[in-house]
């Protein structure tokens, strides 16, 4: 009688995910990572020593030796394999990487010191973990990614945090050079109407980086790098909506496998398993509890950027004249690194029982609270698609990078929010106007209606058969397939 064969196993893959050490970057790749390992794969997140000790200060703390914190422990106890490593980004802890942000760009995550530590911690998972990597998914900004991959036989997976079109236009710097719209002694001011797969765009619209008339800068050289290494990627995730952008997307197709999978939330949208924020959150529900619904005005200007004093004090006008309910997230760094800043004399008397003003907070939990009825925002990608999840229209104050063009697309393609500023300057009255007209639903007619149309196109993307639920498991049957050949060509 002949013995029974049995057909072994296989391994899970194992994947590394590598976000770019920023707020808005490491939030959807901690929810990534979440959402492929519940489709099977051992995952193993890699953190920068500073966002690793900046989280865990924010959970209160500091009493712990952060160095052995996990921060994935609830996701591990909730039966989800994600494994956790950090890494030096060529700066100890107690280095000030704002005021000496010029070396910290030369020198950090983008620059020469983050590639090699990251190298070696690569090769460390390649020989030692069980199983060994297969695959690397880092941030679209790593230019070196896919030269470490290539090094140890890695599947070389982009991960772009932004929007396909913001993707696209960086993606095509050499059309945009070649037609007079970045890189010379003056920008052509025509409409750009020759990208792939992009609907005319004003020159105004394009990511800030792009709009500078000096290209030279380090920043410029980076963003070069990073798009010629995302060419050699393998594939590219997106956390977009095919059915919002998918013009671009079937362009960018022609070139590369790209895959709308977004938006990449928490499967509970405001509670995740694993702590994400790098500042300690104040906590806003019994504030919001009292106020009837739709009432209140968020107003948030993102974890990083800066605004002008001047901005800051005509909006701090604005909402004293507007008489509306505001919950406004002033972190006192929002107009310079080095000077804190102070609200107008009169601001807390004139606005206390209508106002809050917290440092930080969970904005998830607060955008999806029926007491919100609209969001001043700086056009951040993750607060775009927070907003739009919930219907909830905005009011748009883009402040630099690829808010601009994020701005383009909420207000003129979509026609879920409207500019707060519409002239060159702004002045308490456009502002105390622009609040009026979107919470007493004034002059905005089918914003609110456009809202809840967004809404139900990403909600409906992520059911069983949506879109972004195709895309993943196309990703996830391609990425076996594409290892599978890998490996049977060695």
């Amino acid at each position: 009688m002949e013995a029974e064969t049995t057909t072994p196993t296989p391994k899970p893959v194992h994947i590394v995910i590598f976000p770019l050490p920023l707020q808005g970057h490491v939030i959807p790749a901690v929810h990534l990572a979440i959402k492929l390992a519940s489709k099977g794969f051992i995952i193993t997140f890699v953190n920068t020593q500073l966002i690793h000790h900046q989280i865990t200060k924010s959970l209160n703390q500091n009493d712990i030796d952060d160095v052995v914190v996990d921060i994935f422990a609830g996701a591990r106890e909730a039966g989800l394999d994600i494994r956790y490593r950090t890494v030096s980004d060529g700066f100890p802890l107690s280095f000030d990487r704002v005021l000496n942000r010029e070396q910290y760009i030369l020198e950090g995550p983008l620059g020469v010191h983050m590639p090699a530590p990251m190298e070696e911690l690569m090769g460390d998972l390649v020989k030692s973990a069980d199983p060994s990597v297969s695959v690397f998914i880092a941030d679209t900004f790593f230019s070196w990614q896919s030269s470490i991959a290539k090094k140890y036989d890695l599947v070389s997976v982009s991960f772009w945090t932004e929007p396909a079109l913001v993707f696209s236009l960086y993606y095509h710097l050499d059309l945009l050079k070649i037609n007079g719209h970045f890189g010379g002694a003056s920008h052509n001011k025509d409409i750009i109407d020759y990208i792939p797969g992009v609907k005319a765009i004003k020159p105004n619209d394009l990511p800030s980086n792009l709009q500078e008339l000096d290209v030279s800068t380090i920043m410029h050289e980076f963003i070069k790098n990073a798009f010629e290494g995302v060419k050699r990627a393998d594939m590219i995730l997106c956390n977009t909506v095919y059915e919002l952008e998918f013009e671009t997307i079937l362009a960018i197709q022609e070139n590369q496998p790209m895959y709308a999978i977004g938006p990449l939330f928490p499967s509970r949208f405001n509670s995740s398993l694993v702590p994400t924020s790098i500042k300690p959150e104040s906590d806003c529900m019994e504030w919001l509890n009292s106020k009837l619904p739709n009432s209140v005005l968020y107003i948030s200007f993102g974890s990083f950027v800066p605004c002008g004093k001047k901005e800051i004090d005509e909006i701090a006008h604005g909402l004293m004249l507007s008489k509306v309910n505001f919950l406004w997230v002033l972190r006192p760094d929002v107009m310079s690194y080095v000077k804190p800043y102070a609200l107008p004399i009169g601001f807390e008397d004139e606005t206390k029982d209508r106002g809050l003003i917290v440092t930080w907070t969970n904005q998830m939990k607060v955008i999806s609270h029926y007491a919100i009825g609209g969001f001043l925002t700086h056009c951040g990608w993750n607060s775009v698609l927070e907003s739009l999840w919930h219907g909830v229209p905005m009011l748009c104050f883009p402040l630099m990078t690829d808010q601009l063009t994020n701005r383009k697309l909420l207000v003129d393609d979509w026609r879920t929010g409207v500019n707060l500023c519409d002239e060159k300057s702004l002045t308490r009255f456009e502002v105390v106007g622009k609040i009026n007209s979107l919470m007493c639903r004034k002059s905005v007619t089918g914003l609110k209606e456009n809202a809840t149309k967004v809404k139900d196109i990403m909600k409906n993307g992520l059911v069983l058969d949506g879109s972004s639920e195709k895309n993943l498991s196309k990703f996830i049957t391609d990425l076996k397939i594409k290892i599978a050949n890998d490996q049977s060509n060695v």
